[in-house]
């Protein structure tokens, strides 16, 4: 069994993985310089990266199986935590979206993302032989929304948009009629619009500022914004070098640990830089579907299709936020950005995949 497990254990993903968060402390390193209250960011990113990597191996070596018979648990556990972090969560910037034990963070919104890639990998698996009609749809939208509607309540939009992407993805990969998708695109600008008079006013504003961008505006997102567009710019082909870019050592650049760190990439290592980056996690994706394709089963499979269609989602929403091409979110870019939450809900993601890696389809 031994021998299997390391037959099968997908060494390029483990490999790949731990470049972009090794590449990841040192951006953070470098996007920090200076600033005395950030200073201790490196070091616990570096912490969060050596348990992460021992979650990766722990994860793997638990059979994938033993998740679909606990699915009904962790669903109801992480609504429960949810509703606690409503309750009595720290608000920060306007969201009530984390709680504080000791100095660590703790962000049950993004451990509910790879929860629900269970419960629905799971729903979808044991409803394979039923008709795909509207109940069926029905039936999966509602499990995703006991979720989704505390996540909303936080508030927060960016995470729910996420999940929603995670239900309709694995929902299309199990067999969506094609039927239903003008139906889809419809019921989705129609509630898109419903829905944002009942957004809050940051949200509400980041949306009119995408669409309706004032030139002369020189504040908030629209400066974050701004900022990121000259950095990227600053760095042409290769880059300014690391720790030399002078709009991220000037700190011209806010958030430019966490949500612009893209730009921050791009004015040290140029276009040249950002590709081999954007290469890397492409590469992280296409493993995960790789194993889904030889998964042993449609459970496993979708937990890794699912895996996936999380990570691409998550880079194209941050890497288009740092060229002005979608509306400012609170994503990360996935395994590079800080945050302890975000990190170890990846890598536990990345160890339920290589769970199904060693138990794929035997070789002929």
């Amino acid at each position: 069994m031994k021998r299997e497990f390391w037959r099968y254990f997908d060494f390029w993903l483990f490999g790949a993985v731990l470049v972009l968060c090794v590449f990841g402390i040192a951006m953070i390193q470098s996007a920090i310089a200076g600033n005395a209250q950030l200073a201790g960011l490196p070091r616990s990113q570096t912490i969060y990266v050596v348990i992460g990597l021992a979650v990766v191996i722990i994860m793997a070596m638990i059979d994938y199986h033993y998740f679909a018979s606990l699915s009904r648990m962790l669903y109801i556990f992480t609504i429960l935590f949810l509703i606690v972090i409503f309750i009595i969560g720290e608000v920060q910037f306007g969201s009530a979206r984390r709680i504080e034990v000791g100095s660590i963070n703790i962000q049950p919104s993004e451990l509910a993302k790879i929860v629900l890639i269970i419960v629905l990998s799971d729903y979808f698996a044991r409803t394979q032989n039923k008709p795909r009609d509207l109940r069926w749809i029905v039936s999966g939208f509602l499990l995703t929304m006991g979720i989704v509607v505390w996540i909303l309540l936080q508030p927060n939009l960016s995470t729910s948009i996420v999940i929603m992407v995670i239900w309709f993805s694995l929902l299309w990969i199990s067999g969506l009629p094609p039927k239903y998708l003008l139906i889809f695109a419809g019921v989705g600008i129609i509630a898109a619009m419903a829905a944002f008079p009942f957004l809050e006013a940051y949200q509400q504003e980041r949306i009119i500022n995408f669409f309706f961008q004032d030139p002369n505006a020189r504040h908030g997102n629209v400066f974050n914004v701004e900022q990121a567009i000259i950095t990227i710019g600053s760095g042409g082909w290769f880059g300014e070098g690391y720790g030399h870019s002078t709009q991220v050592q000037l700190r011209y650049l806010k958030v430019r640990h966490t949500d612009f760190i893209f730009s921050a990439i791009a004015a040290e290592f140029g276009f040249v830089g950002t590709v081999v980056v954007m290469a890397l996690l492409v590469f992280v994706i296409l493993r995960c579907v790789r194993i889904a394709r030889r998964a042993a089963d449609p459970f496993g499979s979708y937990i890794a299709f699912g895996f996936s269609a999380l990570l691409f989602f998550q880079m194209a929403v941050n890497i288009g936020v740092n060229l002005n091409l979608i509306p400012v979110t609170g994503l990360t870019l996935p395994f590079v950005s800080y945050g302890g939450s975000s990190l170890l809900s990846l890598v536990l993601g990345i160890g339920l995949v290589e769970s199904v890696a060693t138990r794929q389809k035997p070789k002929d």
